[in-house]
């Protein structure tokens, strides 16, 4: 990936947002639109985005895709830069919130796709 793709991938608040869940743990896509409050046309987006810059990588499991960063050593100062950024900003740490508690509550992808709305209130309170 050349400095202007990295630049365009950067350039959206909803892909940074899924960057800081995602370098935390893989997830899910229902887990990140959930956790993101996105519609799922928008988060398939750009997670698909991502991942044709070869920044994200997807497996299947059953009926969900998972995602992680990718392995390479292309982003290692892109990822600690961003990690840090990310601490400074509060929707950011938000997100991370509402992330730990889904995983604290054992909660699942088979929850979410059962009673999305019962989840996501969940997270709001």
């Amino acid at each position: 990936m050349n400095l202007s793709e990295k630049l365009k991938l950067l350039s959206d608040e909803n892909r940074l947002r899924i960057i800081n869940l995602i370098l935390n743990e893989e997830l899910c896509n229902c887990e990140i639109e959930t956790i993101l409050e996105l519609s799922q046309s928008n988060t398939s987006r750009h997670l698909s985005k991502m991942k044709g810059l070869e920044f994200l990588e997807s497996y299947k499991d059953g009926n969900w895709v998972h995602y992680r960063i990718k392995k390479d050593k292309n982003y290692t100062e892109l990822i600690k830069f961003l990690k840090q950024e990310f601490k400074k900003e509060d929707i950011f740490e938000n997100d991370l919130k509402r992330l730990n508690k889904y995983k604290k509550s054992g909660m699942t992808c088979t929850v979410i796709r059962e009673d999305k709305e019962k989840v996501l209130n969940f997270l709001l309170d």
